[in-house]
């Protein structure tokens, strides 16, 4: 293989020229004082596509997940999550050490979808008048889950139990677009049960930089205040918003070759080591490889793929891989050809 198959992350896809092309040419402006005009474009088009009155441009989904738990939430208080969602594993520490947020914890019981009577119960008031929840927050597609898919009707009902709390429902969409493939729903389908939501631009998307997070206009205005406190103040930041909108009007129809890539791939690795993964189970472009029963570390099995050219990652006990558009049908055959060659070396796997 002449360049590594690199499957870490859907983050590491490139700009294609076309977006490059964009971002040399970009009309800008500062951004700070809310007057470049190409993020101002980006801003407008993720308000007209999500049906929400606003939104804003940010580095980072964490950073837009970060501001909206200071906003939505209060120090010393709760935010409800499923167990294993990025907002309340991998960000704990930033919520904990920038806002002051707890979380409690529902697991669910199946790939991470939270169900309405889960959260319904978790809303019962609490006897000792301690715990105080300020808000519920989703994840949609849930990572640690492969990639599943929560359809908008359960969204729904968990808005309704909000509503009747009188609290507001927060939903980070990083993969919301591959969400949207599956179910054939529109973002504005998930975006009209929140009170707010975010997604990324940099991953599926293909745009090397990003996200938006929308809402309605006064809690917009004060994300764009906290972004200056949070350190997120852009200058000539239509540079990066020109490949973001270009990655809003080209990027989601593209998504089911991903998935369908990933699929292909789960199948090739299910063959290669029986038992490591169930295909059925890759809704969109994320797949989780259980090499447990194969014998060996992670960490070997990750050295000896990457000397073959293909590049995975960790999480967990579990290797990942995700699939993006700088991956295609040759990219996924050099991958099998990968995991064939290690599993033969380790002396595992299918022998026939």
């Amino acid at each position: 293989m002449d360049a590594p198959v690199d499957l870490r992350s859907d983050t590491v896809s490139r700009p294609s020229a076309a977006m490059r092309h964009a971002m040399a040419t970009a009309e800008v402006g500062d951004d700070w004082y809310g007057d470049d005009p190409t993020v101002n474009r980006l801003q407008d088009l993720a308000a007209e596509l999500t049906g929400k009155p606003a939104a804003a441009f940010l580095p980072t989904g964490t950073m837009c997940n970060q501001i909206a738990l200071s906003i939505l939430g209060r120090t010393g208080h709760s935010v409800i999550c499923e167990a294993t969602a990025h907002i309340g594993d991998n960000e704990a520490a930033s919520s904990a050490a920038l806002s002051g947020i707890a979380f409690h914890y529902l697991p669910a019981a199946d790939a991470g979808a939270l169900t309405a009577d889960q959260i319904a119960t978790a809303l019962e008031p609490d006897p000792y008048h301690v715990e105080v929840v300020d808000l519920v927050a989703l994840e949609n597609t849930h990572q640690a889950s492969g990639g599943s898919v929560l359809p908008v009707a359960e969204v729904r009902a968990i808005s309704k139990i909000c509503a009747e709390h009188n609290l507001p429902l927060y939903l980070d969409g990083a993969r919301i677009f591959n969400a949207c493939v599956v179910t054939g729903a529109s973002i504005a389908d998930y975006a009209a049960e929140t009170t707010a939501m975010m997604f990324c631009l940099s991953k599926g998307l293909g745009a090397p930089i990003g996200s938006m997070l929308v809402g309605d206009t006064e809690f917009i205005t004060e994300v764009r205040r906290r972004k200056i406190l949070f350190g997120g103040a852009w200058r000539q930041a239509g540079f990066l918003a020109a490949a973001g909108i270009l990655a809003l009007q080209e990027g989601p129809d593209r998504l089911a070759e991903d998935h369908a890539n990933a699929r292909r791939l789960a199948e090739g690795v299910a063959e290669i080591l029986p038992g490591s993964i169930d295909p059925a189970r890759v809704p969109t472009n994320i797949l989780f490889i259980d090499v447990a029963g194969h014998g060996h570390g992670l960490r070997e099995w990750v050295r000896r793929l990457a000397a073959q050219g293909l590049l995975v990652t960790t999480i967990g006990s579990r290797l990942r891989m995700v699939t993006h558009v700088n991956i295609g049908r040759q990219q996924i055959t050099d991958a099998l050809a990968a995991w064939r060659t290690v599993a033969a070396e380790l002396g595992t796997g299918s022998k026939g």
